[in-house]
């Protein structure tokens, strides 16, 4: 699995963690499925160019 660096103010990489803590999964994760959702949300406004995207994103994490 590729690695992806990624800058955020530490007061929102701060709610990430709370969110991901409570749920009992890693920051990563939660990342994962936010992109997801991201990409499903485009699909309904661009399929096509969604679409793309969706499986740039799926070959990268799986």
């Amino acid at each position: 699995m590729a690695k992806v660096l990624v800058t955020m103010p530490e007061e929102f990489l701060s709610k990430v963690d709370v969110i991901a803590n409570s749920e009992q999964r890693t920051r990563s994760e939660l990342i994962r499925e936010a992109l997801r959702g991201y990409m499903h949300k485009r699909s309904i406004q661009n399929p096509e160019k969604a679409s793309k995207n969706a499986e740039f994103l799926e070959e990268l994490i799986g």
